[in-house]
C-alpha cells in the first residue's frame, strides 16, 4: 500500500508528467523531465557556495560539474560524488539540486554533481566512462576545484544508483584507493531486476518494467551490456567500499537492492539494506512531504556521516 503522503505525490507527477512519456521524441521527454524536476525543486537552503564547472576528458569533451558546500563549514566532513538518475536519458545538473544541494547543506560536505553524457546520443559505456574519470580526477586532486576534503563516497539513485556501484567495483578490480562508502538508491544494478518485484512491480507507480526495458534499450542499444556495469552480474563481490543500497516497495527493481546487499555480505563485505515501505522510485522529491522519505534520507546522511575508520 502506497504511504498516503506519497499517493498525492503521484497524483501531483502525473499532472505534469504522464506515465505515456516514453513514446515522445527525447528531446519532448528531456523538456518535460527538466520542468517537472523544476517544479518539484524548492527554495535551495541559505548558506551555500555553488560552483558550476568542468572537467575536460581526456576524450576531449567536456564534463560539467557542480559543487555545493556550506560557507561556514567548519573541519572536513568529506567529499560526495552525486551521479543523477534519469535512465541515463534523462537528467542535469538541475534536476537533481533539491537533492545534492540539500546534502551539502545537511551534512557539511562536499557535494559534486556529475553531469555525465547521455543516450541515446552518448550509448553505454559513455555515462559510466565519464563517472569513472571524474571519480579518479576526484582521488587524485585534479578535479577543477579547490581542494576537496576525503574521505571520498559515491551517491546516486536510479540510473546513478548503477554508476556509483559500478564505479566502485571498477576501481577496487583497478586496485584504486580512495573510495571510503557507496550508496545506491533505489537502483538499477542488473540486466534484468530481480525476482520477485521485477513481477510484481511491473506496473508500479513511477517506473514499470516497460520503462526499465526502454531505458536500458536506449543506453546500451545493440551492446551486450559489461558485467563491470551490471554490478549484479559481477563474478565476485568481495572488496567492496562500505555500501548501502536502499529499495523501495513499489519499483520492480526495489530486489536489486536486496541481492546485491546479500552478495556483498556473503563475501565478507559491509552492505547494508533499507527497504522504503509504502514509497515509489523517484520519491526523493517528495522529501519536504513524506515521512517516509525523510526517513530514507536520513538514512544516506547517517551513512555517509558515519565515523570511518
Amino acid at each position: 500500500m502506497l504511504e498516503a503522503e506519497i499517493t498525492e505525490f503521484v497524483r501531483q507527477t502525473y499532472e505534469m508528467y504522464p506515465p505515456d512519456t516514453a513514446t515522445m521524441t527525447i528531446a519532448g521527454q528531456r523538456t518535460l523531465y527538466d520542468n517537472y524536476a523544476k517544479a518539484f525543486t524548492p527554495a535551495l537552503p541559505d548558506g551555500l557556495v555553488i560552483e558550476t564547472t568542468a572537467l575536460d576528458s581526456v576524450a576531449g569533451h567536456r564534463i560539467p560539474l557542480r559543487l555545493y558546500r556550506k560557507a561556514n563549514a567548519t573541519g572536513q566532513a568529506g567529499t560526495v560524488l552525486y551521479f543523477h538518475g534519469g535512465g541515463y536519458v534523462l537528467g542535469s545538473l538541475d534536476s537533481h539540486e533539491a537533492i545534492t544541494a540539500r546534502l551539502a547543506a545537511d551534512t557539511s560536505m562536499h557535494v559534486v554533481a556529475v553531469d555525465y553524457r547521455l543516450a541515446p546520443e552518448h550509448p553505454a559505456p559513455a555515462a559510466h566512462e565519464d563517472c569513472i574519470e571524474v571519480a579518479l580526477a576526484a582521488i587524485n586532486g585534479t578535479l577543477p576545484f579547490a581542494r576537496l576534503p576525503a574521505p571520498l563516497q559515491l551517491v546516486g539513485d536510479s540510473a546513478g544508483g548503477n554508476l556509483a556501484a559500478s564505479v566502485a567495483a571498477i576501481l577496487r578490480d583497478r586496485g584504486v584507493a580512495g573510495v571510503a562508502g557507496v550508496v545506491a538508491i533505489y537502483p538499477a544494478l542488473g540486466r534484468e531486476p530481480e525476482l520477485p518485484a521485477r513481477d510484481t512491480e511491473a506496473n508500479a507507480p513511477m517506473l514499470t518494467l516497460a520503462d526499465v526495458h526502454a531505458y536500458r534499450k536506449l543506453y546500451w542499444q545493440d551492446r551486450e551490456p559489461y558485467p563491470q556495469m551490471t554490478p549484479l552480474d559481477a563474478t565476485h563481490f568481495g572488496g567492496l567500499p562500505p555500501t548501502l543500497a536502499i529499495g523501495v516497495e513499489h519499483d520492480p527493481l526495489r530486489d536489486d537492492a536486496r541481492v546485491y546487499v546479500e552478495r556483498i555480505r556473503a563475501a565478507g563485505g559491509e552492505g547494508y539494506l533499507w527497504i522504503g515501505e509504502g514509497l515509489v522510485h523517484g520519491c526523493l522529491r517528495a522529501l519536504d512531504v513524506s515521512p517516509g522519505v525523510k526517513q530514507l534520507y536520513r538514512k544516506v546522511c547517517e551513512f555517509l556521516t558515519r565515523p570511518q575508520v
